[in-house]
């Protein structure tokens, strides 16, 4: 199979589809790889990196969209992107269609088949692909809100951690999976004083084990959401409902009860955001205020961090990708149902039930295509 590596274009996003490292297993199992020239530089990769590890190297995205068979990327396909698939090509990538009804269209139109990272579960549960990421989101999570806290980025002026004789931050992570893990064991590390809102009760017993009386782990109702984020000085939105869009679990009554200069982190954007305030924004400006809440919604925190975030990813990514690869898209999906669970758009259907739903779009059972 020829596989191909577009540059990813979302505004500020370095990471990319496939390391040098990676492509050399795909080399390895018998397939080609193109990569568009200087997709690697955001992770210093050069173009005779993947030259040495097998690849050939594309001049323009369109080449390596016009030959591929298959499509690896990282951030979903913005539409000039969408406008270059092809009827039966295969997109494996980060979609998060159910708050992006034009993506959705533009992936229907084209016919392509789009596997999407963040639905592909795992043999022992949870979602493999999008774990990575959420650890790293989760994790940055901490270190922005932290920063934006400093008086002279429009915070409130308030040391996360404290100081002896001097109160720490309080941090309200909404959500204790796998991002709202990671943020939270970034919070207790700079001791500042944390608390979960978490409603799987299997879940709270995982975090009361894991963090003790570091954190305070609540099972997550409407009134404790409104009581601990009204007196909160970071929020961070880590809810997930796989693939389908974030509940907005803060209110705008709620943001204009926030202590000013309160700073909300909303890593659940990709997926609409757990705030009614909440909209995506970029690297390039990353943070609005509503009601003198600043809101930090960057859809792609992790690119900020792409070498880290990509041999990452990577490393969930190629087993997967080398099956689809291996065997092409129907008989990897038929052969491994945790695959795929991955299978959102395919040959101009939604086949992602939660995606559907919410897009008021028509569903079609992805069994039925791959029979």
């Amino acid at each position: 199979m020829l596989v191909g590596v577009p540059k990813e274009i979302k505004t500020k996003e370095f990471r990319v589809g496939l390391t040098p490292t990676s492509v050399r297993e795909f080399v390895a199992a018998g397939h080609e790889v193109l990569v568009e020239t200087q997709a690697g530089m955001g992770i210093l990769a050069t173009d005779e990196d993947y030259i040495r590890a097998g690849a050939k190297i594309a001049k323009t995205a369109k080449d390596v969209f016009d030959t591929a068979d298959m499509i690896v990327k990282v951030k979903e396909p913005q539409p000039q992107e969408c406008k270059m698939l092809r009827e039966g090509q295969i997109l494996f990538t980060y979609l998060h269609l159910a708050a992006d009804a034009e993506q959705a269209k533009g992936l229907i139109d084209s016919g392509c088949v789009a596997i999407a990272y963040e639905t592909v579960t795992g043999e022992q549960g949870g979602l493999p692909l999008l774990a990575p990421m959420s650890e790293v989101a989760g994790r940055m999570a901490v270190h922005v809100g932290a920063y934006h806290l400093h008086a002279p980025y429009g915070g409130a002026g308030i040391l996360i951690g404290g100081v002896p004789g001097v109160s720490a931050a309080r941090v309200v992570i909404i959500g204790g999976g796998v991002a709202g893990m990671n943020a939270a064991k970034m919070a207790v590390g700079l001791e500042a004083r944390v608390t979960i809102l978490e409603r799987n009760l299997h879940r709270i017993r995982a975090l009361e084990d894991l963090f003790g009386n570091r954190a305070n782990i609540v099972y997550s109702t409407q009134d404790d959401v409104d009581h601990y984020v009204s007196e909160a000085t970071l929020v961070i939105g880590a809810v997930l409902i796989p693939g389908a869009r974030a509940p907005k679990l803060v209110t705008r009554e709620l943001i204009k009860s926030m202590r000013p200069k309160t700073v909300l982190v909303d890593v659940a954007i990709d997926q609409g955001g757990v705030a009614e305030t909440s909209k995506p924004t970029t690297h390039d400006d990353p943070v609005y205020t509503v009601d003198d809440v600043q809101h930090y919604c960057v859809a792609n925190m992790p690119g900020a961090v792409p070498r880290t975030s990509t041999y990452a990813l990577n490393n969930a990514v190629m087993p997967y990708a080398l099956q689809i690869a291996g065997k092409g898209w129907k008989d990897a999906l038929r052969e491994n149902v945790h695959l795929a669970h991955g299978l959102n758009v395919c040959l101009g259907k939604i086949t992602q039930a939660e995606v559907a739903h919410d897009l008021n779009l028509a569903y079609t059972e992805a069994a039925e295509l791959l029979a």
